[in-house]
């Protein structure tokens, strides 16, 4: 394991820059609003502020807080987090990003997790904390090879866990982060004493069971259905053409820019604009990650490796999850997935904890971390501890 520290050279900050300077824009599309897509205005205004007020050397310094490394695991550079708490008997806790995330996702959540003596909370609820880049994102950098879907992941981590000394810990993650913490339950059941997730996908088990539904409930399958039909374009491409769209993006800056921040207003708690659920700056240092690493399309490889085909999407995403350990559930009322209770009871036997927030969606790192933290802790609490 080495040391890494995050340096990017002028030169690049600078092409960066100079590409935004001279985007070749199009035109704004017929009708108003973000149906077609993400805005012409909205898209320039805030590329000019990347280019002009965005601050990524304050960020920069930001990341560098944190201890980071890198290690090989399995034939790939590994980038990881690793913040030890102050406290001896803190709990060991690994977080997992999806896309289009990174480990940016966590920034706010990582001292109060760690240290919450130092952020006005109960020593007895701290963690030692282990923040991974999926192979493919960001510093971890593309593998070498194929096959990188969830189960090779979750190996690694495993792997990862065992390097730091960890015999048993808690695993915790979103979208492929969920995927990889459940899995990882079933890689490595003797040493995941837990898993909290704050997102699950429920396919109906029958015709049946959709008739049984409530009002509240049929809402949420609505709103799947819709999405299905409606919000799966990026999973299309992502998990077929994974290397067509990396030319696209890894070449103008505007063009990664709009296929993430689109997400961000379609997936988080935001009416009007992204921003309405993440700081502007946060939202960028993500996009920059992306950028200056040039990983647009190795972090769209999982989505090959997992989810090509529609039975293989079904039981990526779908489980079942038989894990043995302990399993929490916080629910943010605007993310894309909307699972029904009674049916995650079905795909994940060991469910015992379920909380329900009124505010927050798909990015609930970002938007609603304190939160996630408190559900953290509260679980954990009841079920590890």
């Amino acid at each position: 394991m080495e040391p890494f520290r995050i340096d990017i050279a002028q030169e690049d900050l600078d092409d960066l820059r100079d590409r935004l300077a001279r985007t070749r824009w199009p035109d704004a599309g017929p009708g108003p609003g973000w149906a077609r897509g993400i805005p012409l205005g909205y898209l320039k205004e805030l590329a000019r502020y990347w280019a002009e007020d965005f601050d990524w050397r304050a960020q920069e310094r930001r990341l560098n807080q944190f201890p980071q490394y890198t290690t090989e695991i399995d034939g790939t550079t590994v980038h990881f987090l690793h913040v030890r708490s102050p406290e001896p008997d803190a709990v060991p806790l690994l977080l997992t990003h999806g896309w289009p995330g990174s480990f940016v996702e966590f920034l706010e959540m990582i001292g109060p997790l760690s240290d919450p003596r130092g952020h006005g909370g109960d020593p007895a609820d701290a963690f030692h904390v282990v923040v991974p880049s999926i192979p493919g994102f960001g510093f971890s950098g593309p593998p070498k090879d194929g096959g990188w879907g969830v189960p090779r992941i979750a190996r690694a981590w495993a792997e990862l866990m065992r390097r730091l000394g960890y015999d048993r810990y808690v695993a915790q993650g979103s979208d492929y982060g969920m995927l990889t913490s459940l899995q990882l339950g079933l890689t490595a059941p003797e040493n995941v004493s837990a898993v909290h997730i704050n997102m699950l996908v429920t396919f109906p088990p029958d015709d049946a069971a959709i008739a049984e539904l409530d009002d509240s409930e049929r809402a949420r399958l609505d709103h799947a259905m819709e999405f299905a039909l409606d919000g799966f374009g990026f999973q299309k491409i992502q998990s077929s053409r994974p290397q067509t769209l990396a030319y696209a993006l890894t070449d103008s800056p505007v063009g990664q820019l709009a296929w993430i921040a689109e997400k961000f207003k379609e997936w988080a708690d935001a009416p009007e604009v992204p921003e309405d659920a993440v700081d502007r700056d946060h939202l960028l240092t993500n996009v920059t990650l992306y950028w200056l690493t040039a990983t647009a399309g190795s972090s769209a490889q999982v989505y090959y490796e997992s989810g090509r085909l529609p039975d293989q999407f079904a039981r990526t995403w779908g489980g079942p999850w038989p894990v043995a350990m302990p399993v929490g559930m916080a629910f943010f009322p605007q993310d894309v997935s909307r699972p029904i209770r009674r049916w995650a009871e079905k795909i994940v036997p060991s469910l015992v904890h379920w909380t329900e927030f009124p505010r927050g969606g798909h990015f609930a790192t970002m938007e609603q971390p304190d939160a996630l933290v408190g559900d953290i802790r509260a679980f954990v609490a009841e079920h590890v501890r």
